[in-house]
């Protein structure tokens, strides 16, 4: 049905019985599923011009997981897509949402024009971005050649331009390993890594700085070079053309923000219990809208082990209320599920802020000890550890928040 809005414009008016948000792994995996299992009209919304999320743009392998044979991220996102379109569900792209029109309608728009969508249960798959120059409070004038990794990859593989002469790679983590990679590949000179982290790891022939920023952006049309601080109070210029701000990734929360949807203050984004379930019944959140940035893979999982819990629901199962919250101390910066209604089928999501040797993990509520272990490998800002779910049983759900602490 078509309805004029206050401003008198045609929206069309729209049902189904799950709407999801974003087309990459994660969005695409619940969509498959869900449709799979017979949940009825299942569509997946894309604002991007392709469907298959960040995968499209990184064109190294590795994407899947065994026992399949591993693919290049091209193929990987071809393959979701296909998946998502063979069991029954309809993949829309050059679509984004808007915003809300009631607890579980979206408004959209498109080329076509403006729909508002109403949905039985929503699927926030909305992925996640890294932070670029600005909000990273880097100082300077806004000069050609600043670039986030994102819009290095798209300059790159998609639309086939130029870069630069001599780069600048900040971050230090797997994602600016793979910029530095891509940058070579592109006939750029990668000068420099530099890193606020006291160790990393460094790529052969490029010089390694660490405990050091950038404290400003020289040049005008063009970037010219960064001013770099280092700890102990040294300073310098390095020469560049391009700089490519690596890491620092945000879930892409402005749509459940605008929901009114509760955001943890670790992750930033929205927070779920074990079922991927938020505060605002109907609606759930999977993938790096949850957590920032963790592997195909490892979205694609949660997408797909969202669909029972959502499938539970579209059969009258009850929206159980708020729990504890799940909170942690420093150098911990957050871990997910975030909340605690029911107990936990899935390993919990731990990232720290800083590299720590063969950490100690507790966990406690109202000062009760609920579990404690030792991990043999190190946790470090770029990896998540995985916690075994038992220990939620033990959780007072009327009780203060769980903590996790390294003892």
């Amino acid at each position: 049905m078509n309805r004029t809005d206050a401003r008198g414009d045609v929206r069309v008016d729209v049902r189904v019985d799950v709407l999801v948000v974003g087309a990459g792994p994660a969005g695409l995996a619940a969509a498959t599923r869900l449709a799979q299992a017979g949940a009825g009209r299942v569509e997946v919304l894309e604002r991007e011009q392709h469907a298959g999320g960040m995968p499209r743009h990184l064109h190294h392998g590795g994407f899947g997981r065994p026992p399949r044979p591993w693919l290049d991220g091209p193929r990987y996102a071809q393959r979701s897509v296909r998946a998502a379109v063979a069991a029954g569900a309809a993949v829309r792209t050059g679509v984004a949402a808007t915003g809300w029109a009631g607890p579980l309608s979206l408004q959209t728009t498109s080329p076509t024009g403006l729909e508002r969508i109403t949905a039985r249960a929503v699927v926030l798959a909305t992925g996640a971005r890294e932070r670029p120059r600005s909000a990273r409070l880097v100082p300077g004038s806004r000069p050609q050649g600043v670039l986030t990794t994102g819009e290095l990859l798209r300059s790159v593989h998609e639309h086939a331009l130029p870069v630069g002469r001599r780069a600048v790679v900040v971050g230090a983590e797997p994602v600016a390993h793979h910029a530095a990679a891509v940058l070579r590949g592109a006939g750029t000179d990668v000068v420099a890594m530099v890193t606020q982290a006291p160790r990393a790891a460094a790529v052969p022939g490029v010089p390694l700085l660490t405990q050091t920023t950038v404290g400003e952006l020289r040049g005008r049309g063009r970037l010219t070079g960064l001013a770099i601080h280092h700890r102990d109070g040294r300073t310098g210029l390095l020469t560049c053309d391009t700089v490519v701000f690596t890491g620092d990734w945000i879930p892409d929360h402005e749509l459940a923000r605008r929901g009114g949807v509760p955001l943890d203050p670790g992750t930033r984004g929205p927070r779920v219990d074990a079922s991927f379930r938020t505060a605002a019944p109907g609606v759930f959140a999977v993938g790096n809208a949850l957590h920032g940035i963790e592997s195909a893979a490892a979205a694609a999982e949660e997408g797909a082990a969202a669909a029972a819990p959502v499938l539970a629901h579209l059969t009258g199962a009850p929206w159980p209320q708020p729990g504890p919250p799940l909170e942690v101390r420093a150098p911990l910066l957050w871990v997910t599920p975030n909340r605690i209604t029911d107990t936990a089928g899935r390993p919990l999501l731990l990232r720290s802020g800083e590299t720590v040797a063969a950490p100690v993990v507790t966990a406690t509520q109202d000062g009760r000890p609920l579990w404690r272990r030792r991990f043999p490998g190190p946790a470090t800002p770029s990896r998540s550890l995985r916690l075994p779910p038992h220990w939620t049983a033990r959780v007072d759900r009327t009780g203060g928040p769980v903590v996790l602490a390294l003892g």
